[in-house]
């Protein structure tokens, strides 16, 4: 395929298939750089890596670029955030975003882009932010989209292709709150079932 370059940041491989679709309809051939040093434990890390790696070469026919992850790094200046989200998240959009326009630099890309975008859990305006300020000290313009209207559309295909989908972000403390807002829904499930069931 031939279009305008773009380093494309993906956080795993369900969230990449529409920005990637979407990209190339505008004329964009995007290569996806991959850096994501949050995702934890090592074995989930390396499983959302395989899965956007054998969906990129096998079906989608997109390169990937496996770039740094500075794990003591996310450990310095992440971690000590815990459970305080927005700027815990504004921090570890900060750490993955700036490797990925460092990447950006090195290897000739003028524009960039990021799959954290089409995933309604993540922080929109935020992740917007940081990577409008890093972007410009690398000499590269942002391709800003909306993806969240096609996240249902992620979902379906992502399912239809068997990738491996996770159910939290990636960090330690993501991973903890998911599964508190899923107990939360399941007791906010049982209580209306037991108030249907007592009229």
């Amino acid at each position: 395929m031939s279009g305008t370059p773009l380093l494309l940041h993906a956080c795993c491989g369900p969230c990449s298939l529409e920005p990637l679709r979407l990209l190339r309809e505008e004329g964009f051939e995007p290569t996806i750089c991959w850096t994501n040093p949050n995702i934890q434990p090592v074995a989930e890390h390396q499983l959302r890596l395989d899965t956007l790696l054998l969906w990129a070469h096998e079906v989608a026919g997109v390169p990937v670029i496996v770039a740094g992850d500075d794990r003591d790094a996310w450990e310095r200046s992440v971690a000590p955030l815990g459970f305080d989200r927005q700027r815990r998240c504004r921090a570890c959009y900060g750490l993955r975003l700036a490797e990925a326009c460092r990447v950006a630099r090195t290897q000739g890309f003028e524009y960039i882009s990021t799959t954290l975008v089409v995933s309604p859990y993540q922080l929109f305006d935020t992740c917007h932010e940081v990577l409008e300020k890093l972007a410009p000290a690398n000499n590269l313009k942002v391709v800003w989209r909306d993806f969240r209207a096609w996240y249902p559309q992620a979902t379906t295909r992502s399912r239809e292709l068997g990738m491996y989908r996770q159910n939290y972000c990636g960090c330690r403390f993501s991973a903890a709150e998911a599964t508190i807002e899923r107990h939360e829904a399941r007791d906010a499930r049982k209580a209306a079932k037991a108030a249907r069931d007592s009229v």
